[in-house]
């Protein structure tokens, strides 16, 4: 019965140990990273406004989560990225001349962030970008940011069979069957051109 009480002292002992370690904040907190610093807003514009920050250097970071708010309450949206190095985001849809807030959290491994400080800013009226009359139409276009979409090799590859699938569909040259991918009518049909 006394080493029964022993065994069970060692194993509470033991219990409370690791729970220790397991509530110990220093612990946890090495694994999450720090908050986003420099965050500003720039490229303003009516209906758009981009948001850049800078990570802490030796955090691994996976992605983003941004959190953006009209001041007056009536609409907040929440944006996550993950798999991604990007350092800003672009945040569409604003309604002008309105005054937002919004923070950036980084998305580590094992966890968000704490936000980084709140920044402010103001959309800006129509006519105080584009001149009187002057429409809107092209205001999701990247051309105003200063950047250009570029198309990563990967993309093109898959943008490129997919449509040479299409294609082949359309003109009843590829078939699926439970094989896979198979060529018909028109390989045949090719065949048959080149023995004549």
């Amino acid at each position: 019965m006394i080493a029964l009480l022993h065994l069970d002292l060692g194993l509470l002992l033991l219990l409370l140990l690791l729970l220790a370690c397991w509530q110990t904040p220093g612990m946890v907190e090495a694994t999450v990273p720090a908050a986003p610093v420099n965050v500003s807003v720039t490229q303003l514009r009516a209906h758009s406004a981009m948001v850049t920050w800078n990570v802490p250097q030796g955090d691994t970071v996976i992605g983003y989560a941004i959190s953006q708010q009209r001041q007056d309450g009536l609409m907040q949206r929440s944006i996550r990225e993950v798999n991604t190095s990007s350092r800003w985001c672009v945040l569409w849809d604003l309604d002008e001349d309105t005054h937002y807030s919004v923070q950036v959290q980084s998305v580590g491994l094992h966890g968000d962030s704490q936000p980084s400080r709140v920044v402010h800013f103001r959309t800006l009226e129509r006519t105080d970008h584009y001149p009187a009359g002057v429409l809107d139409h092209h205001e999701p276009a990247m051309e105003g940011l200063g950047m250009t979409p570029h198309l990563q090799t990967g993309e093109l590859l898959i943008i490129t069979t997919v449509l040479l699938l299409w294609a082949g569909v359309q003109q009843n040259c590829v078939k699926w069957s439970d094989g896979g991918l198979v060529l018909s009518r028109c390989d045949r049909a090719r065949r048959r051109a080149r023995r004549r």
